[in-house]
């Protein structure tokens, strides 16, 4: 009894240990910076990282002379169906934590669990919107068509596709207004890979200034104050 006793106590300990040097690895790794690679190119479109206090989205106008996303991501696939939208907000995270979890209340530690080790699947929530403000939640960066390009395949090629090619509406209910949807991913969430991993990933493949790593989106926005 003893013996299993001290066992259950390291094995605590072990977690325990874990979690506190995420907790502080996510914090302090952020803080190296990939520097920007400028490709000698204008810098002539306008890309956005917003925040939510939680989750950061890629946002991009809608349509411009190099994407038109309205044509993957369809105005009919929302609520509203409306086609007047001029930006539309990408992100990559957790299937079950989009759907299952609309508050921090609903959060059930079955989702969690599944969510941190790579034992559920992902997807995409895209959210259309008329305006963008800048500020603190949003930050405004400049880039030129070739690394746009960039930004663009690498956020295509994170959607699961028909076999004809488009990418896969995911029908549910639990949509967060009338002017978002969401749809199927590639990849596993985890821990080591979150939503805003991601989203710092995708400044990367663009060009752009970004953290070494970062779980949080504080990791991304400390390189955009």
């Amino acid at each position: 009894m003893k013996k299993m006793v001290i066992l259950l106590l390291k094995i605590l300990g072990m977690i325990l240990g874990i979690i506190v040097l995420y907790i502080v690895l996510g914090f302090f790794i952020p803080f190296i910076q990939v520097s920007e690679k400028p490709d000698g190119q204008k810098k002539e479109i306008p890309i956005y990282i917003y925040t939510n206090g939680v989750h950061t989205d890629i946002v991009m106008l809608v349509k411009n002379d190099l994407q038109d996303w309205s044509l993957k991501i369809p105005f009919s696939n929302t609520i509203s169906k409306r086609t007047t939208y001029k930006f539309i907000g990408i992100g990559w995270g957790d299937k079950g934590f989009y759907l299952d979890t609309p508050t921090w209340a609903d959060l059930k530690f079955s989702t969690a669990i599944k969510a941190a080790f790579w034992m559920s699947e992902s997807a995409m929530h895209c959210t259309y919107y008329e305006t963008i403000s800048k500020g603190d939640d949003c930050k405004e960066i400049m880039i030129s068509k070739e690394q746009y390009k960039k930004l663009v395949k690498f956020i295509e090629d994170k959607f699961d596709t028909d076999q004809n090619g488009k990418c896969i509406l995911i029908p549910t209910n639990a949509v967060y207004g009338d002017n978002d949807a969401f749809y199927d991913a590639k990849g596993k969430y985890s821990f080591l890979n979150t939503c805003n991993t991601w989203a710092n990933n995708g400044l990367k493949a663009a060009g752009q200034k970004a953290a070494l790593w970062t779980p949080s989106d504080y990791g991304i926005f400390l390189h955009y104050k």
